[in-house]
């Protein structure tokens, strides 16, 4: 998904294992980026071209006319499934289309009326409301001019059209207020203070450098936990298209499942079930008219015609074209002079390079407003005040640790960028973002060694823009919820932060707005600190180490490695085994002794790994069970399944936590709260363990909880669980998060209810009603 398909993939590294080895070795020690590029560049052939234009036409992105009524067709399916979001999609994929090529294509004309009505149905369900309006406008002129209807039917659409302008009417005013909502939100996640060096971050912190640690941010003074530290919009980022297998992977010519491409828009992110689609491409859709003007004005127009080759190359090409292209309304001078200094014929160096690589060097490091007075040379990608913004130039200056990537893989991104250059230079579509000085190489080759530094740099800087999907059984008003990636972006002062496998901070989105919080106090002088991925709670140290080296190329000696590498080697208590005979930990390593000085049991890792992965298997089974809704099998199975886990699994262990999670939803689909509250308790104890008291997955497990005591009516307990989980997720999310939201509506709900009379007869509020 990030990088190019497997097809492609493999094609460039067979032709990679077939070049000469000098020309390998070449490639391998240029010494630039220009030069990897255009030695790569002159490799790129017409059949290389022919193979990945192939790949590309496997992607459906252009216009089907006979979409439509295929459309039509499965979403008709999906109603009477009632599979309704699904549904939706699928209608609105081309609805409107479909009514504008009646409209020009001689539809008769006493059904015109009709279908002008269905068409600003559609528009005011799009949220389009400008057209909506004109084409009622158009309608009310059309039986002014044209009174051929009769009296019966003048009558039908009259009253349709007074229903029409209420909907349209209330639609205007949700979509006012959703906007503001956002904007409200947004205003509430303001910046504590002016950072006048780093305009994204708080006053809080403070922007140092050193050789060992490069860039990083400190802590100014004493923060506390839930303090907004950082809020900075992505300077690009792109949707991830979800599974989107070529044609020749599908049963039918059209795609019928839903993707995040069908649920969120393409530009700003914001979920939406009513998409509105690009006109010159199918893959494109957008939440409104001005988000699609929008991304059209700023990078679509050029991307329009590439949708296939775009999705064969992967996120990665995507985001580095994309990041061109937006740097074309920016000020990138100094960048392009910085490219144009990079790229050089290999056999001389002309006077003007040299004169513009001095040029530049004199421009980073030049006078200072006091006379006689020299800056230091700026942090990199600072401007000459020192100011690091969220723009191109930061992005420029990111690290695309070139040497640490394999020739292989230098190649294949190099190869990759020249076919897309070729494409563009081909369309005639490419405008650059500033003049290129005479001498320099093509417009395309200057933005070709950009795109292939982005590329580059993607593998450590590429940040995952989540979102929490909720789950769960709508009868019963209680959900799951997971963290799923959305789309990928690139946040100049989000990379400034340096990793731990214990962070400091926690990461949450808006749309495309990253926010990054204190997630515990952090003492003035300290460093603020993000994890890349590779968590404490998540993996060992050695699978950590593994993860961090072979994707971000260093070694980790945080605080959470450092105590890992010294502490027993009994493993994280979320994976112990248990003693069979006595219920003490087990230890060692390929054979286990029992931790107890009183008992002699052992027994061989492997023999309890392929018990472990048996039940496993039982529990995936129960998970099924209740898929399927079949909650009383799945709850004998996983009674079984925990009888099983007691006699060689520790009560912390994560599987066991999993299962009391299993056994509470299951129980929750019978309407049996107090029972799936005990076990989701139980649940929250393992959690607690693994993650800690105060980390987001524990504010996601007491939300449902809550969920649990509000629907049992367990009034107390309920308020009591409201306050600890709106704590925790404070402290992650801020205010404005969906599940804080639904925590406040509970209790103001609870908070509202009338006092229940004590009584013999009548259960007190502490007890669940069944």
């Amino acid at each position: 998904m990030d990088l190019p398909v497997d097809e492609w993939k493999s094609y460039v590294f067979q032709k990679w294992s077939l070049l000469p080895k000098s020309t390998q070795v070449t490639i391998s020690t240029a010494e630039t980026l220009s030069d990897i590029f255009l030695h790569s560049s002159l490799l790129l052939q017409p059949e290389d071209e022919m193979f990945l234009q192939n790949l590309s036409r496997g992607y459906l992105v252009e216009k089907d006319p006979n979409a439509p009524l295929f459309y039509r067709e499965e979403g008709n399916k999906k109603f009477q499934q009632k599979d309704y979001m699904g549904a939706t999609v699928l209608y609105s994929k081309m609805c409107l289309k479909d009514i504008m090529s009646a409209q020009m294509h001689g539809y008769p004309e006493r059904l015109q009326p009709k279908m002008m009505l269905r068409k600003a149905e559609c528009l005011v369900t799009l949220g389009r409301r400008q057209e909506a309006s004109q084409t009622i406008s158009d309608l009310e002129s059309s039986f002014a001019a044209k009174p051929t209807l009769t009296a019966a039917q003048f009558q039908i659409l009259q009253t349709n059209l007074c229903r029409l302008k209420m909907k349209a009417q209330e639609k205007e005013s949700l979509t006012e207020t959703f906007p503001a909502a956002l904007t409200k939100a947004l205003e509430d996640m303001d910046l504590k203070g002016e950072n006048g060096q780093v305009p994204s971050a708080s006053s809080s912190v403070s922007l140092r450098t050193d050789p060992l640690r490069g860039r990083y941010l400190v802590a100014t003074k004493d923060i506390l936990p839930g303090e907004l530290l950082v809020k900075e919009d992505a300077f690009v980022s792109v949707l991830h298209p979800g599974e989107m297998p070529p044609l020749c992977h599908l049963e039918s010519k059209w795609d019928t499942r839903v993707t995040n491409g069908d649920l969120y828009c393409h530009r700003c992110l914001d979920h939406t079930l009513a998409t509105v689609p690009c006109d010159g491409c199918s893959y494109a859709k957008y939440c409104s008219h001005d988000c699609m003007q929008q991304a059209w004005d700023l990078y679509h127009s050029v991307e329009c015609s590439l949708g296939g080759l775009l999705l064969t190359l992967g996120v990665f090409c995507h985001i580095a074209l994309r990041s061109t292209l937006v740097a074309r309304f920016e000020d990138a001078s100094k960048v392009i002079r910085k490219l144009c200094g990079e790229i050089r014929n290999r056999d001389t160096c002309s006077p003007e390079r040299e004169t513009l690589v001095q040029t530049l060097t004199c421009d980073l490091g030049g006078e200072s407003e006091n006379k006689g007075k020299m800056l230091e040379p700026p942090v990199p990608g600072c401007d000459l005040n020192g100011k690091y913004e969220s723009n191109y130039n930061a992005v420029f200056h990111l690290l695309p640790h070139t040497g640490n990537h394999s020739p292989e893989h230098r190649f294949l991104c190099a190869l990759s960028v020249s076919a897309l250059c070729r494409r563009l230079e081909a369309a005639g579509c490419y405008k650059p973002a500033a003049a290129v000085p005479p001498g320099s190489g093509s417009e395309l080759d200057v933005w070709g060694v950009a795109m292939l530094k982005h590329v580059l740099q993607l593998h450590c800087n590429a940040q995952a823009i989540t979102t929490i999907q909720h789950t769960g059984s709508k009868e019963n008003s209680v959900t799951n919820s997971r963290q799923v990636r959305l789309a990928t972006g690139i946040f100049p002062v989000i990379s400034l932060l340096n990793h731990s496998c214990s962070p400091n901070t926690s990461v949450s989105f808006i749309s495309t707005v990253a926010t990054v919080r204190a997630s515990q106090q952090i003492g003035k002088g300290q460093e603020i600190l993000h994890c890349y991925g590779p968590h404490q709670s998540r993996m060992r140290a050695a699978e950590r180490q593994q993860k961090l080296r072979s994707q971000y190329f260093f070694d980790c000696s945080c605080a959470a490695c450092q105590n890992e590498k010294h502490s027993a080697a009994t493993g994280p208590r979320w994976e112990a085994f248990c003693c069979r005979s006595c219920g003490a930990l087990m230890q060692g390593d390929d054979v286990l002794i029992c931790g107890s000085t009183s008992c002699t049991e052992s027994v061989s890792r492997d023999h309890l790994i392929s018990r472990l992965q048996d039940l496993q298997q039982q529990v995936g089974m129960a998970r099924k069970l209740l898929r399927n809704d079949k909650p009383e099998g799945a709850i004998q199975l996983l009674l079984g399944c925990q009888r099983d886990a007691q006699s060689f699994l520790s009560g912390e262990h994560s599987l066991v936590g999993e299962m009391e999670d299993d056994l509470a939803q299951a129980y929750a689909a019978l309407g049996d709260w107090q029972k799936s509250a005990t076990h989701l308790q139980k649940s929250l104890q393992v959690v607690e363990v693994r993650h800690g008291p105060s980390s987001v997955e524990m504010g996601h497990e007491l939300f449902k909880l809550a969920q649990l005591f509000f629907n049992g009516f367990a009034i107390p307990e309920a308020l009591n669980t409201i306050q600890k989980a709106e704590k925790v997720l404070m402290v992650h999310y801020g205010p404005w998060n969906d599940e804080i939201q639904e925590l406040q509506k509970m209790k103001s709900c609870l908070l509202d209810l009338p006092p229940i009379p004590a009584g013999p007869s009548v259960q007190g509020p502490n007890v669940f009603f069944q």
